[in-house]
């Protein structure tokens, strides 16, 4: 059985030209070539396929035969990509990074997030992105390990040798839990009834936390590495624990979390910084990628209306 050879990319250029202008004249004109050269291209990627792509026939227009249909959405797939290529190489005689990888804590608000990278993606079509979202230090080891050219980090990284940090914004942490909790049912919280339950506490799966604690005040604690998991855990009135106010603003207003106004909480604010290893500065997409998290963060990441509502007593 005969096999088809191996067309060149002009010849596939050429075909697309003469299906988008719709003649072999219109295709010479926008390649700035003679009608006879585009006629012998079409030819030669006709035999090196061993098909017929268009009508001549009866028809004063190049009409795509079923083969040719057949062809065209290969052909068109094969030029996006090469302009692509042409525009990731451009990019990068340009110092445009191929590939941004960044790591952002899981108390992010998704809101800044999706903002932040809908922006990107406008601004470096060409340019890959690696998205890890990690707790507490793992987002700091993975800049430290060069797994990360960036960080959205917590207050952790603030003073870690070797590592620069930009302040983003901060995020308001608040006491909630499920309304048939006993936490939530008692008229009036006292001190120290938060250490009689069990409080669901965010782990750290890196070693840069080991042995520190960070706002855990119960003996008694359940210990997640996943922010979504501590929520559907707190829905369901297992524990009571912490949570960004963003994240939690729709279960409050809905009744399915409530505030606890817990005596000793004075309304911690989880402070995001931008962070990268001082050897090794962020290129052009990621540079900009950390000033729209400091743009964002800014407009933000002020006191929100949650926090600011009045707490379940």
């Amino acid at each position: 059985m005969a096999q088809p050879g191996y067309p060149t990319f002009d010849q596939l250029k050429i075909f697309l030209a003469v299906v988008e202008t719709g003649s072999f004249a219109a295709a010479g004109r926008r390649l700035s070539r003679a009608t006879s050269v585009i006629s012998y291209g079409i030819a030669n990627l006709e035999a090196q396929l061993g098909i017929t792509l268009f009508e001549r026939q009866g028809t004063r227009r190049p009409r795509l035969t079923v083969a040719g249909e057949a062809v065209l959405a290969e052909a068109r797939t094969i030029g996006q990509g090469i302009d692509g290529l042409r525009a990731k190489v451009s990019g990068l005689l340009q110092g445009l990074e191929a590939k941004v990888d960044l790591a952002v804590d899981v108390m992010l608000p998704s809101k800044w997030l999706a903002e932040v990278l809908g922006g990107f993606y406008s601004e470096f079509p060409t340019v890959a992105l690696n998205v890890h979202v990690e707790a507490l230090g793992a987002v700091t080891a993975l800049v430290l390990e060069r797994k990360a050219v960036i960080g959205i980090s917590g207050p952790l990284a603030a003073d870690m040798p070797g590592i620069e940090n930009v302040i983003i914004g901060s995020v308001p942490l608040i006491p909630v839990a499920s309304p048939e909790h006993p936490l939530a049912r008692a008229e009036r919280l006292s001190p120290g009834m938060g250490r009689e339950h069990v409080q669901l506490v965010l782990t750290d799966r890196s070693r840069l936390t080991e042995g520190r604690e960070f706002g855990v005040v119960s003996p008694h604690t359940w210990r997640l590495g996943d922010l979504g998991a501590k929520l559907a855990l707190l829905r369901e009135g297992i524990g009571w624990g912490s949570m960004p106010a963003p994240m939690v603003e729709d279960d409050v207003k809905a009744g399915r979390l409530v505030r606890l106004a817990m005596p000793d909480d004075t309304g911690v604010s989880y402070r995001m910084s931008g962070i990268y290893r001082s050897d090794s500065p962020p290129g052009p997409a990621a540079s900009w990628l950390l000033q729209r998290f400091v743009d964002v963060g800014g407009r933000e990441g002020g006191p929100s209306a949650l926090q600011a509502s009045k707490a379940r007593r």
